[in-house]
């Protein structure tokens, strides 16, 4: 029997390096103020910068907004499921 995919939408909005809009978020890991871990549809998101806010979350909705200055973003396809959170750390700053 084959096992189908099914990968729900995801995007990505950057204006002017200020302000972000992200779709698709399954979870928030982590949040400060130079940097945002999130678990989304398409792996995991590191946003980093300075000054990050986060000034709405809805998983229901699975969105994040985003303010602060963006330095840069990084995606990882480590999957947090079922490993803890030591485990996901060490493979995303390997």
């Amino acid at each position: 029997m084959e096992e189908r995919v099914i990968q729900k939408n995801h995007k990505l909005v950057i204006n002017n390096r200020k302000t972000s809009m992200v779709t698709g978020v399954m979870d928030v890991l982590s949040f400060d103020l130079n940097e945002v871990l999130l678990e989304t549809e398409q792996g995991m998101l590191m946003v980093k910068g300075s000054d990050l806010h986060v000034n709405r979350l809805s998983l229901e909705k699975g969105e994040v907004d985003l303010s602060g200055n963006i330095d840069s973003v990084a995606y990882s396809d480590v999957q947090s499921h079922g490993k803890s959170q030591e485990n996901l750390f060490a493979k995303l700053f390997r």
